[in-house]
């Protein structure tokens, strides 16, 4: 409990924060992943270093940089994001398996402008009260769905941006004609950002197509020994209007 009531008074005190992508752009805004390994893919690069890769993503034209803090499966930590978010001008997401009021906490007190909500990890009711959590600290909650019977509970949150995951998180296969589909059901006036599959250029272009506002972008950049041109290569690419 006394570790729980230090970081919410933490998270008062938090650094300030940078706005998180969201409004309509031109073109699709990247978001490129501080990923070091994960259970689909393994090792990806264990002697990656989040400050250097992240700066490299910004200079790149990253407009946000995701932190994994999972540790168990991606190989990350907060002070990961502690250390991006003190250090980048851009604004940073904490993506991570978060359940509970006191990893928000965490999240904010360490920077993050940020936090990632999965639709499938929790119940519609508790998914609903730490998307307010995360709001009543002035983050943005980026709600994660996968399947359509996901979608009622992640708009009835009140997702600031919501996302959508081509990886279905049990087989870990990964389906961009899922993630089409679903980015067309959601409302225009809600930012999408696509989640996972996301390797080259013409992979953006299609996911654009279906509307999507954002890619979030990991292994692919991640891995390579010239983020910044990794993830400049992926930008610039026209956004396209998804119908009301």
């Amino acid at each position: 409990m006394e570790r729980a009531e230090q970081l919410a008074r933490a998270a008062q005190k938090g650094p300030p924060i940078r706005p998180f992508p969201g409004a309509p752009a031109a073109t699709v805004g990247v978001i490129a992943e501080v990923k070091r390994r994960s259970p689909s893919q393994g090792i990806i690069r264990e002697d990656l270093d989040p400050l250097t890769h992240a700066r490299a993503y910004v200079r790149g034209g990253a407009v946000a940089v995701s932190v994994l803090t999972d540790e168990a499966h991606f190989g990350g930590s907060i002070d990961d994001l502690k250390s991006v978010a003190a250090a980048i001008p851009a604004p940073v997401l904490r993506k991570d398996f978060v359940i509970n009021e006191v990893q928000v906490h965490e999240a904010r007190a360490a920077g993050a402008s940020a936090v990632l909500l999965i639709a499938r990890i929790v119940s519609a009711t508790e998914l609903d009260r730490l998307a307010g959590i995360v709001r009543s600290l002035n983050m943005v909650p980026l709600i994660e769905v996968h399947a359509a019977n996901e979608l009622d509970a992640a708009l009835a949150a009140g997702p600031s941006v919501l996302g959508v995951n081509a990886r279905d998180l049990d087989t870990f296969v990964v389906d961009l004609r899922v993630a089409e589909s679903l980015i067309g059901r959601v409302p225009a006036g809600i930012p999408v950002v696509a989640e996972s599959g996301v390797e080259t250029r013409a992979d953006v272009e299609r996911l654009a197509a279906a509307g999507a506002d954002l890619v979030l972008v990991g292994t692919s950049v991640a891995r390579q020994r010239d983020p910044e041109q990794a993830v400049r290569a992926l930008t610039g690419v026209a956004r396209h209007q998804r119908n009301p």
